[in-house]
């Protein structure tokens, strides 16, 4: 028992170093064992301002009728950046396409620069991330308005007013090949959903078949500050009621193997980071049939969209199709009132089945206190409420191990050349003291996955975005600005390590003390959120463990 005690340990000792050694690699750029380093931003042509030169069009992946054109960074001509202002967001649109190509959220801090706010589109030379849409053509028909057609602003407001509920902007295209696109986003007070309608006119003496396509473009890289030792997703995902959220990797793309459902008359489409996403969505309700695509457009570029068919349009007639442009933080109540299946762009890794009751119970207690970090805090004296008698049990384990280690100690050096007869001799203790020895890990073992469920919940909330708690804390998702917390949870590690008993063998021993100071080190890098969790948990543990070694009388062998 005592082996496989040891073997237990040194797996999860032996994975806890690999699994930091693959973080700091990625940390310092080198490739990840699971998968190939980011690739750097690349110094084309579509990152150069002021670029004449246009991109060629590319075949969308998945889809058989029509070519998506690549993404064009760079003006064809010179474009007018129109700049859009509400309560919520401060959004940059360009003439060129009438494309969005920034959006900075006005009441989200940027935590790098507190005089900054976060920017979640952008058209810059070390990021790109934008929206943009247009017509393509039936099969041998003639170019429509695309994202590079150059369209003209229609004078009006672009600042939303003092008791004023939306503002609307317009852009209208020059006919091409017979047909005139006009485009008008609708951005609302307290929305982070702009609405963006599509009017079709054919002004041709012959009918047309359009389709509209919607895509986000983003470069590959990780967002701006992201830490390596965080693990969350970045990049598109594809929602259909049949096939349920699925995350699309850039490496997917790139390999040209991703899988997601082609078609459906239902679904939307997304670009995923930590905290923040954006989303094409149709009309609430709308059953219209959609072809979705991924595709690389350009060197460590890439474009996530769906294709609309809009039917016939007769000379001199015209056609409107609305859509919803979400972009904003992973709210996740907000999110789910949108779309179905809309709140799982929140990456809670897979343990979604308890990561979500968990966060509800989270935002109840945030309710009742009013702060997060001591919502935190109730949140894992509850847990321990729930597993207390499982907790209890293992606890009383350790206890009794401790209680016998002498007597095991002494028998290794005594029959330490004779291991059959020491583990006979051993298993006679453990049966007279009615000690389990790994009956102190299977109680672990059943509550980690409500432990890493919550580490996500954590990790993945964007309220604890400058979120205070107390004192020095100002900001519960960055990490301790003096490394406070992470002392002290490494100091509760330690107490643990020596309430628990000592391994007979003195290399295991060695180990236990070794491997808190090993997983502190990682909680250097962590937000405060969540060492503020483990901190909490260890001080629970830590109380009880002391009763329980106290009722047994084993404090301090």
């Amino acid at each position: 028992m005592t082996d496989i005690r040891r073997t237990l340990l040194w797996v999860v000792f032996s994975m806890s170093l690999f699994l930091i050694w693959d973080a700091w690699n990625k940390h310092n750029g080198h490739a990840s064992f699971f998968s190939p380093a980011p690739s750097k931003p690349a110094a084309t042509a579509g990152h150069a301002p002021g670029s004449a030169s246009l991109p060629s069009p590319a075949a969308a992946s998945g889809s058989a009728t029509g070519a998506v054109p690549a993404v064009a960074s760079a003006a064809v001509a010179a474009s007018q950046k129109v700049t859009v202002t509400t309560d919520l967001v401060k959004a940059t649109l360009d003439t060129q396409g009438g494309t969005l190509t920034r959006v900075e959220l006005l009441t989200q801090v940027d935590p790098f620069d507190a005089k900054k706010h976060v920017v979640v589109f952008d058209q810059s030379p070390e990021r790109l991330y934008l929206a943009q849409t247009g017509l393509i053509p039936a099969a041998g028909g003639a170019v429509l308005p695309n994202h590079v057609t150059p369209m003209a602003l229609v004078p009006g407001e672009t600042a939303l007013k003092d008791g004023a509920n939306e503002l609307k902007v317009k852009f209208e295209s020059a006919e091409v090949g017979g047909v005139k696109l006009v485009k008008t986003y609708t951005f609302k007070r307290g929305d982070y959903v702009v609405g963006v309608q599509h009017e079709v006119i054919n002004a041709s003496n012959a009918p047309v078949d359009p389709q509209l396509y919607l895509q986000l473009v983003r470069d590959g890289n990780p967002p701006p500050g992201e830490s390596k030792f965080y693990f969350t997703f970045t990049g598109p995902a594809i929602y259909t009621d049949a096939s349920k959220f699925k995350k699309v990797p850039f490496k997917d793309i790139e390999k040209g193997n991703a899988s997601y459902d082609k078609s459906a008359d239902n679904g939307w489409v997304a670009m995923v980071q930590h905290y923040y996403a954006s989303a094409w969505l149709l009309g609430a309700g709308d059953h219209q049939s959609r072809e979705f695509f991924t595709k690389k457009v350009n060197a460590n570029e890439y474009s996530v969209g769906m294709i609309v068919p809009l039917g016939t349009v007769a000379p001199g007639a015209s056609k409107v199709q609305e859509a919803r442009l979400f972009v904003g933080p992973q709210e996740e109540d907000k999110l789910s009132a949108l779309a179905p299946g809309l709140e799982l762009v929140k990456d809670y890794g897979w343990f979604t089945i308890l990561s979500k009751p968990l966060f509800w119970l989270l935002t109840q207690l945030h309710k009742l206190l009013g702060n997060w970090g001591w919502a935190i805090v109730a949140l894992v004296v509850v847990l321990k409420a729930a597993f207390y008698w499982l907790n209890a049990y293992a606890y009383r384990s350790m206890a009794k191990m401790k209680a016998v280690n002498p007597r095991v100690i002494e028998l290794r050096e005594r029959l330490k050349d004779k291991p059959q007869q020491l583990q006979q001799e051993m298993m006679k203790i453990y049966k007279e003291e009615g000690v389990n020895p790994i009956g102190g890990c299977l109680p672990i073992m059943v509550q980690m996955p409500f432990f890493i469920a919550l580490y996500w919940v954590l990790l993945s909330t964007v309220e604890m975005r400058g979120a205070p708690w107390l004192g020095w804390i100002t900001d519960l998702s960055a990490k301790d600005p003096f490394f406070i917390l992470p002392l002290l949870m490494t100091a509760s590690s330690l107490l643990q390590t020596w309430l628990n008993p000592t391994p007979p063998d003195p290399m295991q021993a060695r180990m236990m003390w070794i491997m808190p100071l090993v997983f502190s080190v990682m909680f250097f890098f962590f937000p405060a959120g969540l060492v503020l969790y483990w901190l909490t948990n260890n001080i629970l543990s830590i109380a009880q463990q002391y009763v329980i070694n106290k009722r047994l009388g084993v404090i301090g062998k």
